[in-house]
């Protein structure tokens, strides 16, 4: 960082005009700090997923526009199905000829059997139903090649709209909900598709094929085995619109349950601290009755078509049965033609069945579907403007009459102005919900501004792509977050492509270096999933490291020291001290202790600046900094003269 820079921390503090005079606002709707989980009902809970039924044909046409890229294969699969279902209607025929070869000679005839003709219609039937077989696992192959390269879209797709949905989206979704969209979900509607595409095109076909052999044979009883058909669609509708809402319902409950399960073991230690296992457990239980008893009951109802469909072909073969003996004994229909068809009744009544027992898993696929498209559906992060910002930047911010409110009916931040000159570190303090926090993400375009704007070196933020404007900025957060890999690794995240002398580098400045060669694998050293073998000092300056590396122009600092102790606190200011050197810092804090030497502090309450200045200008003013400074304080030391 250049001299200039060094001297702008000295003589260009930060200023503030406006808000600090404005008019009281509203009780302020500050949001948690950064993408909190939603608990409990209420708005924003699971985004409603579920709690309407599930509207199954628009969605069935989306999830099929899905394969449209594969229509080439599908047309292909297709032909084949057609192919083979040829070959598989006719064979009942052929094999009924071969019948009436055997009856003429035995009982008509009686004479011998001619067996070079038998062995030619058992060999052309063999033909067949081989070139049926191959031809119908070819087509189940590349079904099952079609569907998994468009679940893999679907996937991609899914994982791209997640990088695109703004921080609000994920504000008001459980962590364990959203995980089981994208991977419960998804996982369901490959199997419900792989499952029943091939088998809804072979029944299909099998039942147009032997419709025309059936009727070919014999128009009565073609006419009695149609009976099955309105049967058949009217117990499918019937119990299907029944079972539907348990689907959505199964699948909605089975989101909540991931959700639930996420929460309680991330949270483990606390809840055994605090006693509250058989709470927990209680809880557990209920809506995993909740999810079994919509389970059950989505699998019962829809079960249910099944034994029907199976009850009513049975009754059409008793009747076609009888019909085409007495048209025997009539003289109207050879033995083998009976024959062929009460085969072709078997046939025509199995996809009629198939199809109906598979709807259970039609409609639990889409009503999986419908959960995935919410997400594909829901609102993206306005799209990036062209702009580019100064480079080097040199660190300069300002608000500029700023207007935000998470809620439309609840103001939060209302005319704010505010310059962090370059280098300048500014503190921001006050009690919870008074909106520090969101100044930060306003800074990130975590949100955007609904009035004013923020420039950094006088370009407008909103006019910058959201890549270019993080890139400059730099971050270190109260609750640390490391990945399951090495610590070099982990610092490494700060800067693609680091090299080691500066992964080293950034480790020596920020005092990393000092307990990482206590290690046994030092930098190579695994942190495990929960992070658990590094005390939560070394994982925050773990996280410091990865920003130095980044060398970020502005940096933010959100209660980095809040969670270690006073020993470790000294390492970590020190190391914030280096990181904060030449750059625009802003700096929220609720221990007073680790702010004096700010250039200026900002006292924000209800979402608006009631005091700015340094430390010993605000406490001699005996405002709301006074009073905070005092309720940490001097109540600690009141309480140790009593002592």
């Amino acid at each position: 960082m250049s001299e200039q820079r060094k001297d702008d921390t000295m003589t260009t503090p930060a200023t503030t005009d406006g808000a600090a005079s404005g008019a009281p606002v509203k009780k302020a709707n500050e949001r948690p700090k950064y993408a909190p989980q939603h608990r409990g009902p209420g708005p924003g809970h699971g985004q409603g997923t579920g709690e309407k039924a599930v509207s199954f044909v628009p969605s069935l046409k989306r999830l099929l526009g899905h394969l449209r890229p594969e229509r080439t294969w599908i047309i292909a699969v297709v032909v084949m199905v057609a192919v083979a279902t040829v070959m598989n209607s006719v064979g009942p025929a052929i094999l009924g000829q071969g019948t009436n070869l055997i009856y003429d000679a035995v009982v008509v005839t009686h004479t011998a059997i001619d067996f070079t003709a038998l062995s030619r219609v058992l060999l052309l039937a063999l033909a067949l139903y081989l070139t049926y077989f191959l031809l119908s696992w070819l087509a189940g192959f590349i079904i099952n090649a079609v569907v998994q390269r468009s679940v893999y879209r679907m996937r991609k797709q899914v994982s791209e709209k997640i990088d695109g949905l703004p921080l609000k989206y994920f504000d008001g979704q459980p962590r364990g909900e959203l995980l089981s969209r994208v991977t419960n979900d998804v996982d369901n509607i490959s199997q419900s598709l792989q499952q029943t595409l091939s088998q809804i095109l072979n029944n299909l076909f099998t039942l147009i094929g032997v419709l025309v052999m059936m009727f070919y044979l014999s128009w009565t009883l073609a006419l009695i085995a149609l009976v099955t058909i309105p049967i058949g669609m009217g117990v499918t509708v019937f119990i299907g619109s029944r079972s539907q809402k348990l689907f959505a319902q199964t699948w909605k409950s089975t989101g909540e349950l991931n959700s639930q399960i996420e929460e309680t073991y991330s949270g483990h230690d606390l809840v055994t601290v605090f006693g509250r296992r058989r709470e927990v457990a209680a809880r557990f239980r209920a809506k995993n009755d909740e999810l079994f008893e919509a389970s059950f009951g989505a699998q019962f109802i829809s079960g249910i078509i099944m034994p029907v469909m199976f009850f009513v072909g049975n009754l059409n073969y008793v009747v076609i049965a009888v019909v085409g003996g007495l048209m025997v004994t009539g003289g109207s229909m050879t033995i083998g033609g009976v024959q062929a068809f009460i085969q072709y009744s078997r046939m025509f009544t199995q996809p009629i069945t198939s199809l109906a027992s598979m709807a259970n898993l039609l409609q639990s696929g889409v009503a999986s579907a419908e959960r995935v498209f919410e997400v594909l559906d829901a609102e993206e992060e306005t799209p990036d403007e062209n702009g580019t910002l100064p480079s080097p930047v040199t660190g300069r911010v300002a608000f500029e009459h700023v207007t935000f409110s998470y809620l439309p009916t609840k103001p939060l931040i209302t005319d704010l102005n505010l310059v962090a000159e370059p280098g300048s570190t500014v503190a921001i303090v006050g009690p919870t919900g008074a909106g520090k926090t969101t100044l930060v993400n306003l800074i990130l375009r975590f949100y955007d501004v609904q009035g004013g704007r923020i420039t950094i070196d006088g370009v407008d933020v909103a006019s910058v792509p959201r890549r270019v404007l993080r890139d400059e900025i730099g971050m270190v957060l109260q609750d640390t977050w490391l990945f399951g890999g090495t610590i070099r690794d982990n610092i490494a995240y700060g800067k693609v492509g680091a090299t080691e002398d500066e992964i080293i580098a950034a480790a020596k400045a920020t005092y990393v270096d000092r307990f990482v060669h206590a290690l046994p694998d030092g930098y190579d050293t695994v942190i495990n999933e929960e992070a658990s073998n590094l005390s939560a000092g070394e994982k925050q300056l773990i996280t410091i490291a990865r920003a130095f590396l980044s060398d970020p122009s502005i940096l933010i600092l959100d209660e980095a020291t809040s969670s270690v102790d006073t020993r470790t606190e000294v390492l970590v200011q020190k190391a914030m001290g280096k990181l904060r050197a030449d750059r625009t810092s802003f700096v929220i804090a609720h221990r007073l202790s680790t702010i004096r030497d700010a250039d200026v502090i900002l006292v924000m309450e209800n979402g608006a600046i009631v005091e700015q200045g340094n430390h010993d200008e605000l406490l001699a003013a005996h405002g709301a900094y006074y009073r905070l400074y005092q309720s940490q304080f001097a109540a600690a030391i009141t309480e140790e003269d009593a002592a």
